[in-house]
Order: C-alpha cells, then structure tokens, then sequence
C-alpha cells in the first residue's frame, strides 16, 4: 500500500551547514540531509558567506531528503525554516542577493562599543538589548559608515533563514522571533519602531525592513520556480519560521514559562521562558515568539565550537580519523578528573565579556595527555554556560534543571559534566536535530495540524535520557570554577595588550 502519512519539513541554517529534516507528525525523524557550506574572511574578523551557495545548498539539501525518504512532494503539509540570529542578509533593490555576513564577524566591534557609550541604556529601554558587534542593526550601521556604495543599494534586510524563506516564496518576510532576538523591535509590543532605528543611526532604514509575521504566521506558498529547483509541491504553505535557538528550545520539549533551554552549539545558549520579558541590564537578550512567550537569553559564541575548532585543526589533519567527534569522546572517558587538570578558556570567538578575550589552555604538565586537555575543553565550555547561567539566576530568573540540546548533548560524557559542574539535573532530548524539529513544530500550528505550540510539542518531542549531578563533584567544580573566573579577569590585560599589539 502507498505511503498516505503526512510530513512536516523543517529546515536549519546555521553559520555554515544548511540541514532539510523530514519528520512524521509524531516528531520521528524520517530523512536528513545536510550541506557544509563555505565561510569567507576577506579580511581579519570578517565572516561572510556566498548567498548563492547558501540556496545551492538548500535546494540539494531539500532534495535530497525528499528523495532518501520516498514520499510524494504533496504529502509534506508545510514547510518552517530556522537559522543563526543575527549577522546580516542583504538582498539589493532589484532583489538580488548582495552581501552575507555571518554571526561570528567582528568587524563592528569598535562601532558597537561607541554606539553603545553614546545610546546603549536607551537602546535597551527599547528593545531590551546593548549593541554588539554582529548585531544585525549594528552591523548594518558598520555598512552605512564604512561602504556607502554598498549600503545605496540595499533593497531589504533579512536574516538567514529570511533568505531561504525568499528564495522559497518570493516573499520578504521575517518573524518577530528573530527580529527581536537582534535588537530590531520595540518590546514587548514586539513591533518596528522608528525611534529604535534612529538610535543605531539607521533612521533612514524603515523601508528596508522585511514584513513582519509570527513564527508560525504562514509566509507565503513555494513557487513554481522552488518547486522545480528543490522538488517540493508547488504551493506548499512555508511559515515565518525561527530564531534557532527558540527553534531548538521547543524542538528538545521546552515550551511552558519556566522552561530552561541549554544549548550547547556553535554558540552558548542558555535561555528561560516567561509571559513577560524580563527586564534587566545583564541579559544578553528577550526575544518574542509569540503573544505572552518570550525567551530570556545569555549567549555567547564559547560552546561547541571550540570543540569543532580542536577537531578541524588538530584531529582530522590528514583525514585520520573517521569518527573525530567520537575520538575526542573516548579520549575525554579515559581520563578522571583530579585538582591539578588543565584549564581551557572557551574565547576563540571572543567573549560577551569582551571582544580581545583569546582562547587557551592553562597548567599543562608532561604527564597530561590529550584526553586531559579535551576534558579541559568540555569542563571551559560548561564553566561558561555556569557564568551565563548566573547572570540569568541574578536577574531573577531561576533555573533548577534544563533540556539539554545542540552537538554536544550527543556527547556520552559532556551533559554529565554539565549536571555536575552546574549542579542541576540534565535532560538530553530524543531528537538529535532539535532546531529542524522546533520549525518542523511551527510549520505543524501555521498548517492548523496542532492547535497550538503545547499540543504540538507534546505530540512531536520526548526525552531520551537524564543526568542527575554528582554530590561528591560540587567541591571540585566549585574550586575550578573560580580558578576559571580568577584567571580570565587575570589574564584580560594581557588579551588587551595582544588585540592592540598590530595597532602599534
């Protein structure tokens, strides 16, 4: 008998791979498949990619899933895409793409700094958020003052999931997710505001904003020129999609106020969920999604990707290894912890702490080997969602256990480090591609098949397994994480001094 089910599609544009999941109504993944794409940097802290490719990749991607699961394009009954937040997507005014910039440049980083001195409390009294260096609306700024040529031809400004959506729809449109989640929207109306734009000096930029929707607000229809170049159904309804950390955050079961959403990627991701958005200078960010759903984020980019950096550049040298990941794991289990273990500083996309921190490891002795500095690195990552997760307990906001997701909850070893090392219980969702779920879940409510975010979350996620911490590890990680904190602040003079050292 023919396959009559019906599917949800979702799709995950990160910094560099592009993934189209393919998930039954029940949230099984039934097909994947996933593109690495290039990054560029024409110059030292620029961080671009091809726009081009980015749509190459996502055809392929979408085709290829669509052809590994078997299923006739019309049974997918929606479509919802999720991406990195922030970086800058630039399409000109004939709506051609012009210029890609990926959440990781720091281009801005000086311009940031002046536009926060000069505007940041009143930036925050808007929008909830400081400037940072590749915020959208700052990066956008950078390209005003540093390329005119360029910024006289911007026609709209999109985020990198928007992009997809366009390439999918024809349609310029992006959500209040990821609007607001890059300092672009009046809280908590969630809402364009010509005021907030003249505080970054864009107040000529209104027009260049895409039309604003809700996440699961459908987006528009595939086109018959996505239909041919992807193999979907001409018509299949796309929705706003999402920010992708609140795509990952309900792709792994979190979705009530109070929920706790770790996630441990490209970037450290440590967020609540409230009714109202918390209001309080030391947050990184509250991002909407929703009416009375809002997302209470710290993050930086200190998790996962030191680790991905560590096997690009010192395992898969020479392609020896066929399981990196899986080699850094084992080396990491062969090794218990002691007092005298290395320590790792996660900095090497800098720090929210500041933009000169550097990455390192610390008090190394001949009779460490390399499982010692890999556990150094998944112990640094976790001492930095610990100093995230502070910042969010002092604002009030409480967090006593989370759902754990990104690549290193796929690690047998790191979320028992996190339960130890935070002293809360861990739960490590089912799904191993929870932003592709969580816009998945998203498309499922815009195509009416769940009546809203709660029925589909509980119909499409579960748990796959927990941790609980270790009492006899508290004293431990309490003294290494202070040991973590002194040598930062030791050693951020001398971070300082090496920034500015080609200055000179």
């Amino acid at each position: 008998m023919a396959d009559s089910k019906t599917y949800l599609l979702g799709l995950d544009a990160g910094n560099t791979v592009i993934k189209a999941v393919l998930f039954d109504l029940e949230g099984h993944q039934v097909a994947m498949h996933a593109l690495d794409g290039q990054s560029s940097t024409p110059q030292p802290g620029h961080v671009e990619r091809n726009l081009d490719e980015l749509w190459a990749n996502a055809r392929v991607a979408i085709q290829t899933c669509i052809a590994q699961a078997g299923i006739a394009p019309g049974q997918i009954a929606a479509i919802g895409c999720a991406g990195h937040g922030n970086g800058l997507y630039l399409l000109d005014q004939d709506d051609a793409p012009l210029i890609g910039i990926q959440s990781l440049d720091a281009r801005a980083a000086d311009l940031a700094d002046n536009i926060d001195q000069s505007q940041g409390t009143a930036l925050h009294a808007l929008c909830l958020q400081r400037p940072w260096p590749s915020q959208t609306p700052v990066l956008l700024a950078w390209i005003k003052q540093n390329r005119p040529e360029l910024y006289a031809r911007v026609g709209t400004v999109l985020l990198c999931k928007d992009f997809i959506t366009y390439q999918l729809t024809g349609e310029r449109v992006s959500d209040v997710s990821d609007m607001s989640g890059c300092g672009l929207l009046r809280m908590p109306e969630c809402t364009y505001d010509d005021d907030l734009l003249a505080l970054y000096g864009l107040g000529d930029a209104r027009t260049m904003l895409p039309r604003l929707i809700d996440p699961s607000g459908i987006a528009g229809t595939v086109n018959a020129s996505a239909a041919a170049q992807t193999g979907l159904a001409e018509g299949t309804p796309v929705v706003g999609g999402f920010f992708d950390v609140i795509a990952s955050a309900l792709g792994s079961g979190v979705v009530a106020e109070g929920d706790a959403s770790i996630i441990a990627g490209t970037w450290s991701i440590n967020q609540v969920i409230s009714r109202a958005p918390i209001v309080d200078g030391g947050i990184f960010m509250v991002a909407g999604f929703g009416p009375g759903r809002f997302m209470n984020i710290e993050s930086s980019a200190t998790s996962a990707s030191n680790l991905e950096w560590y096997v690009r550049e010192l395992v898969e040298r020479g392609a020896h290894h066929d399981d990196p990941f899986g080699y850094c794991n084992d080396h990491v289990g062969m090794v218990e912890p002691r007092h005298d273990d290395p320590m790792f500083h996660p900095y090497l996309y800098g720090s929210r702490l500041g933009a000169g921190y550097r990455a390192g490891f610390y008090g190394i002795a001949g009779w460490h080997g390399e499982g010692h500095l890999l556990r150094a690195l998944f112990e640094g990552v976790m001492f930095e969602h610990r100093r995230h997760i502070e910042v969010l307990a002092g604002a009030g906001v409480s967090v006593e256990r989370a759902i754990m997701s990104g690549g290193g909850a796929r690690s047998p070893y790191w979320p028992q480090i996190f339960a130890d090392g935070l002293d809360m219980p861990i739960t490590v969702a089912d799904a191993q591609e929870t932003g592709a779920l969580g816009a998945a879940i998203g498309a499922g409510v815009g195509a009416g098949i769940f009546a809203d975010y709660e029925q589909a979350v509980a119909a499409m996620t579960r748990p796959r397994s927990r941790f609980v911490p270790d009492k006899n590890q508290r004293a431990h990680y309490d003294r290494r994480y202070a040991m973590f904190r002194e040598l930062s602040e030791t050693l951020n003079g001398f971070w300082t001094r090496l920034s500015d050292a080609g200055q000179n």
